[in-house]
């Protein structure tokens, strides 16, 4: 561990705490659907004009069964939408590069993908995707699948905060109020900073630039046929080329990139994501962007306080995920810091000195180094954002366990936008349900009787994300066509699937990139697992707020249980480990940690 990655580390949780705390306040007068937001009063005749051409009646409450239900038909409409944009994207405007049309499965995988805010990517943005589409389809609901986990927030935390009521809030208005007031305002904010350290907003077609000294390449020679020609031996015959220019792709990225980070969404306009220059230019913009991602997370943890009425509570949730996070992260840096035991048997000097970052730089960004990357490694999976300056493919067998693990967490650990605080506020209710069994009295939180409802709908939104993640790996390693798309043998290759199915599962998005996933098989596969694992633990948290929202809130006595304590975040912090390990730790021990016990053996 090095000084660099401490100071790092503090100044990045500095800066998010003196960020956070204020947004935290904003984001709760949000919520508040029947007032007006302080200091954008001037919207509101927008939003109520929006409501008009809707015809939405935003003083109407919603049971939790109307709210789920409108949710779902909203977002099934956004998946159709994307769907049809990328299957017709020949034929539309805003694509200079002439791009096809996207394959039929390709096409289902990504409208699932950003519809469930993972934004899961089998292809490379540049060369598949045009600007009406990057803009309109993905970028939009980067905004949509953001603003529907905020909105899902707001209702669980509703139905803390009221009492013998029916209704959870307004869908409509929570989502409407959400990207109009939050999202849009931050992403314009952002979305300039970002230009100003040099990422591009144009709608030029791609550039064709000179290169400064001309670069040779050997490729297989191909007959008429246009197959590849191969000599006696059956060896490809290969030719040497020589290249004097480079295509530069060009595009509205900024906008973009914004979003993508503010909404935990992840997907990049170009293949290389955060560690392409045109999206991630500079060190600043790297840390900038790395406080991007956990910026609304961290400040809803304090909305949550305010509008429960006890700051306390948010505080106590904000320190749980601190922990774990803070201890994921050293993890990370440290593992990366070492030297790898294969080099060092070949005498390669990798110790750090002042003319060398010294550990593992093999898929990192010489901008950034090693701290700068695992920090980022450690904040994109836990927030569930998926974005990435560096080939997690390319970590070492622990750095790499570091980031399945944040996300076999169920992305609570801050989390996505929304979906990491109710996250872990399923885990509270799971925590205090455990306090309960040992001092056998009836577990409360924030003064609701936590009953055999609540604790079945607990059970589902908890256990859905590791069924489909076990699942799912081990269909793909035991099929065929699972099998084709492993490119790196034994253990490596198991972490690679096993890494896919967690990240679409609990909505990540990011990748080992060792895994050719764009395939009929997982991109079918990877869509049912991003698509149940957003929808299937959104449903049941909705059902928790309805039933919280109609109980009567208990006055505290002496026998109840402190939820803002340190023995509170203690059980926090040990429920939600020790669920994770008892859900994968067979899993890992077959992937990153084989992997390491055999890179220590070499």
């Amino acid at each position: 561990m090095t000084t660099q990655s401490v100071v790092l580390l503090v100044l990045f949780l500095g800066v998010l705490l003196i960020l956070s705390y204020p947004l935290g306040k904003f984001i709760a007068k949000i919520a508040d659907d029947q007032a007006s937001v302080p200091g954008m009063s001037w919207l509101r005749w927008l939003e109520k004009a929006l409501y008009r051409l809707a015809g939405v009646k935003s003083d109407t409450g919603m049971g939790w069964k109307q709210y789920a239900v409108a949710l779902l038909i909203f977002n099934t409409l956004g998946a159709l939408a994307v769907y049809a944009v990328q299957r017709l994207q020949a034929w539309l405007p805003l694509n200079p590069q002439g791009l096809a049309n996207v394959s039929m499965d390709s096409s289902l995988n990504t409208a699932v993908s950003f519809v469930a805010n993972t934004n899961w990517q089998g292809y490379a943005g540049e060369a598949t995707m045009s600007y009406l589409t990057q803009m309109l389809a993905l970028a939009g609901q980067n905004f949509f699948s953001a603003a529907t986990g905020i909105a899902v927030v707001f209702a669980l935390i509703r139905g803390f905060s009221r009492h013998s009521a029916t209704s959870i809030g307004n869908f409509w208005t929570d989502i409407t109020r959400s990207t109009l007031y939050l999202l849009l305002p931050l992403s314009v904010i952002f979305a300039v900073f970002l230009m100003g350290q040099g990422v591009i907003q144009n709608f030029s077609g791609y550039k064709e630039v000179q290169l400064i000294d001309p670069v040779s390449y050997s490729q297989a020679k191909v007959g008429t046929d246009g197959q590849p020609l191969k000599d006696d031996k059956g060896a490809p015959v290969m030719e040497t080329l020589t290249t004097s220019t480079q295509t530069l792709a060009m595009g509205p990225v900024a906008s973009q990139e914004a979003i993508k980070l503010l909404g935990t969404n992840g997907g990049g306009f170009f293949n290389a994501n955060s560690a392409h220059p045109y999206e991630n230019p500079s060190y600043l913009s790297n840390f900038m962007q790395m406080i991007a991602i956990f910026l609304i997370p961290a400040a809803l943890c304090f909305s949550f306080g305010h509008m429960v009425g006890d700051m306390r509570q948010g505080w106590a949730v904000l320190t749980a995920m601190t922990i774990l996070f803070v201890a994921m992260t050293l993890t990370v840096m440290f593992s990366e810091q070492q030297t790898h035991p294969v080099l060092a048997s070949m005498n390669i000097d990798q110790a750090s000195s002042a003319l060398q970052a010294g550990g593992n730089m093999e898929g990192k960004e010489t901008r950034f180094g090693i701290s700068a990357s695992s920090l980022f490694v450690a904040v994109t999976t836990a927030a569930s954002c998926g974005a990435v300056n560096a080939m997690h493919d390319s970590l070492m067998p622990i750095g790499g366990l570091v980031p399945i693990v944040l996300m076999q967490f169920g992305e609570v650990v801050f989390g996505g936008v929304g979906s990491g605080l109710y996250g872990m506020l399923i885990f509270a209710i799971l925590a205090v349900f455990i306090a309960g069994l040992m001092i056998g009295r009836t577990p409360e939180y924030l003064g609701k009787k936590i009953q055999a409802f609540e604790m079945k709908m607990t059970s589902i939104a908890i256990l859905v994300t590791p069924v489909l993640v076990l699942a799912g790996t081990a269909i793909a390693v035991m099929s065929e066509a699972g099998r084709a798309g492993i490119l790196n043998p034994g253990a490596h290759g198991f972490s690679e699937v096993l890494y896919a199915f967690t990240s679409a599962a609990n909505n990540n998005g990011s990748a080992f990139a060792g895994l050719s996933a764009n395939t009929p098989f997982y991109n079918i596969m990877l869509a049912i697992a991003m698509w149940f694992g957003r929808f299937a633990m959104i449903v049941p948290v909705l059902a928790i707020a309805g039933s919280l929202a109609g109980k009567k809130r208990l006055e505290a006595n002496a026998g109840t249980m402190p939820t803002h304590g340190t023995m509170f975040i203690a059980l926090l912090v040990g429920t939600v480990v020790l669920i994770s390990v008892l859900n994968y730790v067979p899993a890992l021990a077959l992937g990153p940690v084989v992997e390491h016990l055999q890179l220590i053996a070499k």
